[in-house]
């Protein structure tokens, strides 16, 4: 038999923590009752000793304080907002004359003020204190006001580079997503269990006839899951390796379709290594293939080329489809998720154009070779 035993609540100890709590969101909120008390202390020591040498110096000096300082600190923030982003190069300008401004204007108020009330000593006069405090209200202001200029001028440069960096990254981070949708869009595409269970069943019929042929076809489809797998690796693959996956892909289709496929491939040797986005191209026959060859009883033809103009690479894509238009294609499309990714490699040096023929439409990827963002 097991034995148990209850530790017996402390209710004490509960009812203490629970205190505790209260009385340190008490401190939390009322943070400025000491703040007040210790100014009005002061102010009470003062005025008690108000006619001595020190009570005057402080009275003096707080009264400067409170109608230079607290204007200072209102206009600075409002001209800060105001003129930052407008006039960058001006704020030191503009804070320097509304500092001026505002020093001589409290020095003459504060000197008014102290000869008024009578506490400057009987030998001083207004004209004696404005001379006085005047200069050394200007310098005062001046260093302290543009130290907390130059402050939040950095604070706000800091503020924008940082929302740049963010915004570059957040750019990065959603081409990184589009990249990885992709590769995995075009991965479920090719173990889509229609298209292996057809391109099974076209092996499976194969055998018997050309078991040749249907070695090829089975070698073929490892080699595209394979690379639509590696894909993950890197953004950039040579325009042949591209290729050798369309030829092994239309291959694959050919068992299923037959003479209802016909494709013709024409790209320059020297074209080889051109680097493009992995799955560019077999995307655009995939889409040739899904909305044309599938969708006809007699043949349709597909015709794939490459060129160079003036140090652009145009790889195309022609079919005697129907056509489509890129407005009609949204961000989940596999056509609009290349597009995102051409943009974000090659910026606005890369195109993807689709243009209507007599006889159909082809769909042009434009790439600059050698400059990659």
């Amino acid at each position: 038999m097991i034995s148990t035993q209850h530790r017996p609540i402390d209710r004490s100890s509960e009812r203490a923590g629970k205190t505790y709590s209260v009385f340190k969101e008490f401190c939390r909120d009322l943070w400025f009752i000491p703040v007040i008390a210790a100014i009005a202390a002061t102010l009470i020591l003062v005025i008690e000793h108000a006619h001595s040498r020190l009570g005057i110096k402080f009275l003096t000096s707080f009264t400067y304080a409170i109608l230079i300082g607290f204007p200072c600190a209102l206009c600075l923030n409002w001209l800060g907002l105001r003129f930052t982003g407008r006039f960058p190069r001006l704020v030191f300008l503009i804070h320097t004359a509304a500092l001026l401004i505002i020093a001589t204007a409290g020095s003459f108020i504060g000197a008014f003020l102290l000869t008024f009330a009578g506490i400057l000593p009987p030998n001083d006069t207004f004209g004696g204190e404005l001379r006085s405090s005047l200069p050394v209200s200007l310098v005062i202001t001046l260093v302290v006001g543009l130290s907390i200029t130059a402050y939040e001028t950095l604070r706000h440069r800091l503020q924008d580079a940082t929302i740049k960096l963010r915004t570059q990254q957040m750019e990065q981070e959603r081409a990184k997503k589009l990249l990885a949708e992709a590769r995995l869009s075009s991965l479920e595409s090719r173990i889509h269990p229609h298209f292996l269970f057809n391109t099974l069943n076209s092996i499976s019929s194969l055998i018997p006839t050309d078991p040749k042929r249907a070695e090829d076809t089975v070698g073929k489809l490892a080699s595209l899951l394979r690379f639509s797998i590696s894909a993950n690796q890197s953004s950039l693959v040579p325009l042949d390796q591209e290729m050798k996956i369309v030829r092994d892909y239309l291959e694959i289709e050919s068992t299923r379709f037959g003479r209802r496929l016909q494709y013709t491939i024409s790209v320059p040797d020297g074209l080889g290594n051109v680097k493009i986005p992995p799955l560019a191209l077999q995307t655009l026959v995939e889409n040739s293939i899904k909305h044309v060859v599938s969708r006809r009883n007699e043949p349709a033809s597909i015709r794939i080329t490459a060129q160079q103009l003036d140090g652009i690479c145009e790889v195309s894509v022609a079919d005697d489809g129907p056509g489509f238009s890129l407005a009609e294609i949204s961000p989940d499309h596999g056509l609009g998720n290349l597009i995102g990714r051409l943009e974000f490699l090659f910026g606005d040096a890369a195109q993807l154009n689709v243009q209507r023929l007599d006889n159909g439409v082809i769909v042009v990827i434009k790439i600059p070779r050698g400059d990659v963002k």
